[in-house]
């Protein structure tokens, strides 16, 4: 009988992953976050940003889908593939929504003579979530070892984005009023002199109660990020990117012009908002106003990657625009979240103001309070205050080093983002006071 040699297997292949994977460390560290969720189940979590359950509109949505589907042709357009700007109906429906945002934000500005505000459905891109938005506008304008400047703290979503292209998040300091623009100058200024001012592309603002600090820029600051965009373009065009994703969710305070308001010749400011936290965040629909001169090339890289959102959904939300069914539907998710806000704070009025050190941020809107505690508190995922928190306490939270730009030693480690979206408040002030346990057992 003859025996065949087995020839020894050769050695597996090494996966060669690319650069920008590499780049992306960021998702990491969310990752983490959601494992640590799953594997906590009965943990009050202060952590995600998803929205209140009970403020999605279930009654809304069945009704227009019997709308939308209830006449065929109307349905079958719906149910045919899109385009890549998005459904021209919706766009429209977007450009009269944020015409009356306009409009109120001046009237309150300027009196009852403000003039309306028109908005070119042309110069408007719907998107999966303003997410989309967001990383289409970095992979169009940013090259490896570009520069987008940022408020430290900010959304660390978008940090990795940036990283993920390789190119810089450089932060700039932040006080009660946002971003400070002064240190944008000064950090510009020490650009320019090191010769890399060709390589900044863009500023990004989250505008109106920024994830994670609950802070909104303020009128002025607004006005002057505009002019001075503007006034260090020099070597090319630097656009500023307005994060306005909690925009419609105001509970008290003023109601600020958008930094778009501020650009008349609207060649310098993308603006970038979503349906996630005003209506579902399961339809997956964002939009961005954009300058003319971007609008070919995002509408192009978008079509790369999926010839189009929903078209299906852009239509069932230009159903719900159309029937007047959107903004009862915000009123209520306002009211809901104000109490929620309210709750959260008197939480850590309650469980916290004996703590030496202890201070928390009072939005005005959105769906996060940011906290800062002693500066010898490490409230990172490896610290002993998050083990304890998770383990032992029973409630999660956002470190706040991973909302900050920079190197290590930038970033503050003694912050954390507590959003007070999910959880019922009841919960809330459970998990609050859960939180001051965990600090109380790590002073």
């Amino acid at each position: 009988m003859l025996h065949k040699t087995t020839e020894p297997s050769p050695p597996a292949a090494e996966v060669k992953l690319s650069r920008r994977w590499q780049w992306s460390t960021r998702g990491r560290a969310i990752s983490y976050l959601m494992e640590q969720a799953v594997e906590n189940p009965n943990a009050i979590s202060l952590a995600a940003g998803l929205v209140d359950p009970s403020t999605l509109p279930v009654a809304e949505t069945r009704r227009v889908l019997a709308d939308l589907l209830g006449d065929t042709e109307r349905g079958c357009r719906a149910l045919q593939y899109g385009t890549t700007q998005g459904a021209e109906r919706l766009r429209r429906q977007v450009a009269l929504l944020l015409g009356r945002l306009e409009t109120q934000s001046a009237v309150r500005q300027n009196g009852a003579h403000a003039a309306s505000v028109e908005i070119d459905p042309a110069q408007i891109i719907l998107t999966t979530g303003s997410q989309q938005l967001l990383s289409l506008v970095g992979e169009i304008l940013l090259d490896p070892d570009d520069i987008c400047l940022v408020a430290a703290p900010t959304y660390f979503v978008f940090l990795g984005v940036i990283h993920g292209l390789g190119a810089r998040a450089v932060p700039i300091p932040a006080d009660e009023n946002g971003m400070q623009i002064d240190r944008l100058e000064q950090e510009l200024e020490r650009i320019d002199a090191a010769g890399e001012l060709s390589k900044v592309k863009l500023i990004y603002a989250v505008s109106y109660y920024e994830n994670p600090s609950g802070i909104s820029l303020s009128t002025e600051r607004r006005r002057e990020l505009v002019a001075l965009a503007e006034r260090w373009s020099r070597d090319q065009k630097i656009f500023v990117l307005e994060d306005a994703a909690y925009r419609e969710l105001h509970y008290d305070g003023p109601d600020r012009p958008s930094v778009w308001s501020f650009d008349p010749a609207h060649e310098t400011v993308i603006l970038a908002q979503t349906f996630s936290k005003s209506f579902s965040p399961g339809l997956r629909v964002g939009y961005g106003l954009l300058p003319k001169p971007l609008v070919g090339p995002v509408a192009d890289r978008k079509g790369n990657e999926d010839f189009g959102s929903s078209n299906f959904n852009q239509h069932l939300l230009a159903t719900v625009l159309e029937s007047g069914l959107y903004e009862p539907h915000v009123e209520q998710v306002r009211a809901s979240y104000r109490v929620k806000r309210d709750r959260i704070l008197a939480a850590a009025d309650k469980y916290f103001a004996d703590l030496p050190g202890v201070s928390w941020v009072h939005p005005q809107g959105g769906l996060y309070v940011w906290m800062t505690l002693p500066e010898q508190i490490d409230t990172g995922l490896d610290s002993a205050l998050f083990k304890r928190a998770v383990k032992i306490d029973g409630m999660m939270y956002v470190p706040g080093d991973l909302c900050y730009a920079g190197t290590p030693a930038q970033r503050r480690r003694n912050q954390m983002r507590l959003s007070f979206g999910v959880e019922s408040p009841d919960k809330i002030e459970e998990g609050i006071r859960r939180l001051a346990s965990a600090v109380r057992a790590v002073l």
